[in-house]
This record gives structure tokens, C-alpha cells and sequence, in this order.
């Protein structure tokens, strides 16, 4: 791999990320996530670090503007990659039940309800906060993105699609998907902080 600076990474995965140092990224990640879950997990690791990579990579480029340089790029990516495998070993441990059977609908979308990150006996208190925010990231899925962001956001980020798949889905490659899904979340973001909250402030809501 090409040893860049902080300075070149940036300029590369910025905008129209450059598909060499994006594939570069994908395998420093890829063997940096085997490294670190290969003593906590007792499974197939092909299995599971393919989806951890795919989230990490659509979350170090949607945060790459918060990068502050205190540190080497490829280290503020790996720690951001763990964090994100880490983060989704534990939703998975609550997780009872397929997506497919969470399906909500509105003027015929289907979306899913992030149970797999709550608690699975919520009071009414919560109960009614979780369907208030369920159905605000709703309005705004429908309301903000295209046709075609929705159904990427739908494949990947809910679904859980291999990212090669949905690309086949959407008659479409890799990178444009990244940029498609990109681009719906910067949206949803933007939305978000004019109603003065944060994606984090949507997941705090299911933990």
C-alpha cells in the first residue's frame, strides 16, 4: 500500500472518493478488524468483518471532515472501524428476531424499526419516545431523499445487503453506491441538525 499523508487521504476520499486509496482503505481495515476481534469471537470472521468494513468505510467518509489530524488518518479510520464492529457485536446479542419480521409501512414504504438496539421491555414512557423518533427518521426518509437513495438506504443499511449485491440491484457499481449512500445520510444529517438533534441523538433514543 502507497504511504500517504494525512493531507493525501483526505484529498483522496473527499467528494468523489478515489477508488485505489478507497479499496487501500477497505484492506488496511479489513486486517485491522481481523487482528482485533479474531481473540473475542469463536466464528467465522469472513463472515462478519466483510459488513463491518462496509459500515466503517460509509462512516469514515461521512466523519471525514471531522478529522483533526492529532493522529495518523489510518489510525483515526481503524479506531472508527473498531468501534463500529464493536458497537454492532453487542446490538447483535439482542437481537431476537428477523428485520424482515420489524417492517413498518407508510404510503406503501417499508422501512425497520431498529428494535435489534432497544430494550426489549421498554416503559410507556420510552415506548412512546422510540415510535415519536421511528417516525420522525420516517418522514424524513420519504420526505428528503430520492427514490434511489431510499432503496440504497433500504438494501444496505437495513437490510444488510453486501454492498456488490445491492450495486447489481441498482444497476450500479461499488463507489457509485457509496457516493449514493453518502449523500442520502448527509442529507438526513443536515435535516436532522435543523431540527436541532444529531444522528447520535436518533440512537441514544434505542440503547
Amino acid at each position: 500500500m502507497a504511504k500517504r499523508t494525512n493531507e493525501e487521504w483526505i484529498k483522496l476520499l473527499s467528494d468523489e472518493p478515489d477508488e485505489v486509496a478507497l479499496m487501500e482503505l477497505r484492506d488496511l481495515l479489513d486486517r485491522g478488524l481481523r487482528y482485533t476481534l479474531s481473540s473475542r469471537l469463536n466464528t467465522n470472521l469472513d463472515a462478519i468483518v466483510e459488513d463491518f468494513v462496509q459500515e466503517s468505510l460509509l462512516k469514515i467518509i461521512n466523519k471525514i471532515d471531522t478529522f483533526r489530524g492529532e493522529s495518523q488518518f489510518t489510525t483515526w479510520a481503524q479506531k472508527i472501524a473498531v468501534r463500529v464492529a464493536l458497537t454492532e457485536l453487542r446490538r447483535r446479542r439482542w437481537r431476537d428476531t428477523s428485520l424482515d419480521e420489524l417492517t413498518t409501512s407508510r404510503d406503501g414504504e417499508s422501512f425497520f424499526e431498529p428494535k435489534i438496539m432497544s430494550d426489549p421491555n421498554p416503559s410507556p414512557e420510552d415506548r412512546s419516545t422510540r415510535s415519536g423518533m421511528i417516525a420522525l427518521v420516517q418522514n424524513l426518509i420519504v420526505e428528503e431523499l430520492t427514490e434511489r437513495q431510499r432503496r440504497a438506504m433500504t438494501l444496505v443499511m437495513l437490510q444488510g445487503m453486501p454492498l456488490e449485491v445491492a450495486a447489481e440491484e441498482l444497476g450500479t457499481n461499488r463507489n457509485a453506491l457509496y457516493k449514493l449512500i453518502h449523500d442520502a445520510r448527509v442529507r438526513l444529517k443536515k435535516k436532522l441538525g435543523e431540527k436541532g438533534m444529531t444522528p447520535e441523538d436518533v440512537l441514544s433514543v434505542f440503547e
